[in-house]
């Protein structure tokens, strides 16, 4: 069987860390992921999708430090079925995402703090380096020329 979910959201809240008795920490999230469609009369449509994620060991602790309501995020993990019985003696039930890795989408401008575009995988013992620069440029071959060291070697260095 095969059981993988990406869901790319924003944070409906801010994230839950906890620890359990052994010591590992776990963080809950709730996620916002919307979708836009064209109705069959010609207007346009959005539904919304609230799902609640699950982050163990070093990402949530990461995932607490850098992550607020409103955070974007792209969760890759897989489906998880919850059951229990609540006070009133009910049965109760719902899908969560266990995440295996995660990625925070926001930029530096948009979270303070924040990684921009940074990958995090729940298996990683470090976090991901801040990123000092935020845009790409195109490099120019000035800038090449620039960055190329210059070599001296004599015919007498060459081994054959």
């Amino acid at each position: 069987m095969y059981n993988k979910v990406i869901i790319v959201g924003n944070l409906t809240r801010d994230v839950d860390l906890r620890y359990l008795p052994s010591g590992s920490a776990i963080a809950t999230l709730g996620l916002a992921s919307n979708r836009r469609y064209n109705k069959q009369d010609g207007t346009k449509g959005e539904e919304v999708c609230f799902i609640d994620v699950k982050i163990f060991g070093r990402s949530a602790e990461v995932a607490n430090q850098y992550l607020k309501k409103g955070s974007k995020i792209l969760i890759d993990g897989r489906l998880s079925f919850e059951s229990w019985t609540d006070q009133s003696g009910q049965k109760r039930s719902k899908h969560s995402v266990v995440a295996e890795s995660m990625q925070m989408l926001d930029t530096k401008s948009q979270s303070e703090g924040s990684y921009s575009n940074q990958s995090y995988d729940s298996y990683e013992t470090q976090p991901p380096q801040k990123s000092t620069q935020n845009t790409y440029s195109k490099p120019t071959e000035q800038n090449m020329a620039q960055n190329i060291p210059e070599i001296n070697i004599d015919d007498e260095d060459i081994p054959f």
